[in-house]
């Protein structure tokens, strides 16, 4: 005894041991919490390793959003035939979330149809966490949008040193609505490169840390002069740094980056916290910007009666400001130089954001 006493005193390290996640640690339906959202260009989100201590008290919340794990009850009837009722064990989904991963802001650009109401379908199981479609709203009716090829975006149980491939690809048809065909193609190469404790305003915490990286392809074909045609629509690659406690349901913390220009430029930040009354809201999922990239005019749409903006780029400078009408408004860009923006609007009691590409 006095031996394991002299080694605890010597080698405190020692006691911070390796955790595992499984399929408990992670949200169910009808669960929420509160997430604060963060600037700051300059983070560290590269270090790593076994027996690492991150240290990120100095981030300061801008906003705070809700992050609402809705369940699987009451949902429209085609969406619940796919999701609920369906005898497909891997899509019937836990609970979804209003999502930006389809960039339907774009596609709308293209189409005389309204699309709103994106949600993502997520299923929890043992083996892992899966994204198993989505839904939209078109023109007033709800509709599933299954995924095809399914992907994991976590895989189960999970240990420091574990790696995983996995792809997605969905294919949207809008047909009767429209005769145009949206196709997402992600491949996500996911390695869990650190554990050690993670310190946020918020607490210190065991965790795995993980590296998320993924390419996307995005096209939608319409009909051009007569000729049905694909479009290209261009992603940047993005990369999302996640660290991970037991029993949390989510992320501790978690940083996004995107490849712009050849540099992994930092696009969000955000930590598990408790609520300060700093605008939590869902605006974000609602407003919707394109084009993206954009070269002289950007426009926003859904938007409230009346909102303030500003244009914050990527060193925290506010480099435009103003107010936008809704429900679409446009914005003037042509000055501001290439590079990645923030813009953030909000009407004193809501507060979003979207991030843009200016490009000639």
């Amino acid at each position: 005894m006095k031996a394991i006493l002299l080694l605890c005193t010597l080698f405190p390290t020692m006691l911070m041991a390796q955790i595992t996640l499984t399929e408990a640690d992670f949200a169910g339906g009808d669960e929420s919490l509160i997430m604060s959202i963060a600037v700051d260009n300059s983070i560290d989100f590269a270090s790593t390793g076994a027996n690492y201590s991150w240290d990120f008290t100095h981030l300061t919340p801008e906003t705070q959003r809700f992050r609402g794990f809705m369940g699987m009850s009451g949902l429209p009837m085609f969406i619940n035939a796919v999701y609920v009722a369906t005898i497909l064990t891997q899509y019937q989904a836990t609970y979804h979330l209003p999502s930006t991963d389809l960039p339907l802001d774009q596609a709308g650009a293209f189409l005389p149809i309204s699309i709103t109401d994106l949600y993502q379908y997520t299923r929890k199981a043992s083996n892992g966490i899966t994204s198993v479609g989505y839904s939209v709203n078109i023109e007033g009716t709800s509709l599933p949008v299954k995924s095809d090829t399914i992907e994991t975006r976590y895989k189960l149980p999970m240990n420091f040193g574990d790696t995983y491939s996995s792809r997605g690809y969905t294919n949207f048809d809008m047909n009767p609505f429209f005769d145009a065909i949206f196709r997402q193609y992600r491949q996500r190469e996911s390695q869990v490169d650190g554990w050690g404790t993670v310190t946020t305003p918020y607490g210190t915490f065991d965790v795995l840390r993980v590296k998320h990286t993924i390419s996307e392809v995005d096209s939608i074909r319409i009909d051009v002069f007569g000729n049905q045609t694909w479009i290209p629509i261009p992603v940047p690659d993005s990369y999302i740094y996640e660290w991970l406690a037991n029993g949390e349901r989510d992320a501790i913390m978690r940083i996004t980056t995107n490849n712009i220009m050849g540099n992994e430029v930092v696009t969000g930040i955000e930590y598990k916290d408790y609520d300060y009354g700093l605008g939590v809201n869902e605006l974000s999922a609602e407003i919707e910007i394109y084009p993206n990239p954009a070269t002289d005019i950007l426009s926003v749409k859904n938007l409230l009666p009346n909102v303030n903006y500003s244009i914050i780029d990527m060193k925290g400078s506010q480099v435009m400001q103003g107010t936008l009408t809704g429900p679409v408004a446009t914005i003037n860009i042509a000055a501001l130089q290439n590079g990645m923006y923030q813009l953030i609007v909000g009407d004193g009691h809501q507060i979003g954001s979207k991030t843009f590409v200016k490009q000639d």
